[in-house]
């Protein structure tokens, strides 16, 4: 019997079953997939989320991996130029975006390495209850046997689509429409620092990650989903020109380096996080449009959540179905700012209002570096607006 069983070993379950790990607890995480292996993604970890990362003790192998430390961004939208960075969160002013395969495998070895059994090529077909308790599992392994494994808690961290959610029935207690589409793919040497670029209804992302790569993104309205995706090459190529025509003079020198990945399917929704013997973590809790690329910063923030609440003990049933009761009435305080700031971008306008907010931004390094905080998630969105930024204002 183990006290947890953590079902999914990517960002949000890694890291989930490192803490719990090493809180003493005895963790087993499963996972479909065998490692590494690279999945859909953005890539970019803000600075919270790099600040989680050192204080695990990893950051220093995800630098090992090659990826440049981004301490730059650059954001174009009209005639208004942003340049700068956020403030620095707990000492680290650089963000990071190590590609999949290296992040999701440096976070599972780490897990490994407090105490969790991991085991891949493991698929969970059923969650196990007792009355209307979550007792554990039932997988298939990699060699094709069928085992059963019991918890006290069973741990979803098993995506979008996840399948502990659906047999738990977690309800959904937010949910607002699909924003955007978006289609992505690598290329050679066009950029050193993190871009963003945007006129009205179209975003461009620009990420550097490993080996020289560049992750460049182009999001569109989700009402324009059938259109991209039937030619997606030339409206992705589109898309660049008209939108950052700079980065698109750099790329028309280099060569793509890998195929298109894309969605349309970039879900917006908060599920009720925890139940009897269950709590559910990174996107399977809460999902948004990826266009503020605040996904793998959640799931960090979440499984230290997690792991908070549940602390030490959690064989006591009353005292574990509190701490699960108390993560799950957490989510929303810990989540809600960047899911509105990400419906906000994801609707694909560019106000008048919000270009006079830039212009002012743009006035003064200070004010830049509170945005770029307040982009990262270390500066509520309310509290960009300072006394001295509304006298620019108003």
């Amino acid at each position: 019997m183990y006290d947890v069983i953590v079902v999914g070993a990517r960002c949000a379950g890694a890291s989930t079953a490192l803490l719990l790990a090493r809180a003493g607890h005895r963790v087993l995480m499963v996972d479909r997939a065998t490692f590494p292996r690279d999945t859909l993604s953005t890539l970019y970890i803000h600075q919270p989320g790099v600040a989680r990362l050192a204080q695990w003790g990893v950051l220093d192998d995800i630098v090992a991996t090659g990826a440049p430390a981004l301490d730059r961004v650059t954001y174009r939208v009209a005639d208004i130029e942003l340049s700068g960075c956020s403030w620095p969160v707990a000492g680290q002013r650089a963000a990071y975006a190590p590609r999949r395969h290296h992040l999701d495998t440096i976070l599972a070895r780490a897990a490994v390495a407090a105490g969790a059994e991991f085991r891949e090529g493991c698929t969970v077909e059923d969650v196990l209850f007792e009355d209307d308790r979550v007792v554990g599992v039932r997988c298939r392994t990699s060699g094709g046997a069928v085992v059963e494994e019991r918890a006290a808690l069973v741990v979803g961290a098993d995506g979008m689509r996840s399948r502990v959610a659906e047999a738990v029935k977690a309800p959904l207690v937010a949910e607002d429409p699909l924003m955007t589409c978006a289609y992505y793919t690598y290329w050679e040497g066009v950029s050193d620092h993190f871009e963003l670029h945007e006129t009205p209804g179209r975003w461009i992302g620009v990420i550097p990650t490993n080996d020289g790569l560049t992750l460049v993104a182009s999001y569109f309205p989700q009402a324009e989903f059938n259109r991209v995706r039937a030619d997606v090459g030339t409206a992705y190529l589109d898309a660049v020109r008209t939108t950052a025509p700079t980065l698109y003079d750099r790329m028309a020198g280099q060569e793509q380096a890998d195929k298109f990945y894309g969605s349309g399917d970039q879900r917006n929704f908060f599920r009720r996080a925890a139940g009897p013997g269950w709590a559910l973590v990174g996107d399977a809790a809460h999902h948004k449009d990826s266009i503020t690329a605040k996904g793998i910063t959640d799931a960090f923030l979440q499984a230290e959540a997690l792991a908070a609440a549940v602390g030490e003990d959690l064989r006591e049933p009353a005292r574990l179905e509190e701490a699960l009761r108390t993560y799950a009435e957490g989510q929303e305080d810990l989540l809600v700012d960047g899911y509105q700031s990400t419906l906000f971008t994801a609707a694909l306008t560019v106000r008048k209002d919000r270009l006079a907010m830039l212009r002012a931004v743009a006035s003064k390094p200070e004010f830049t570096e509170r945005y770029f905080a307040a982009v990262a998630g270390d500066c509520a969105t309310e509290d960009l607006y300072t006394p001295d930024l509304l006298d620019l204002l108003y």
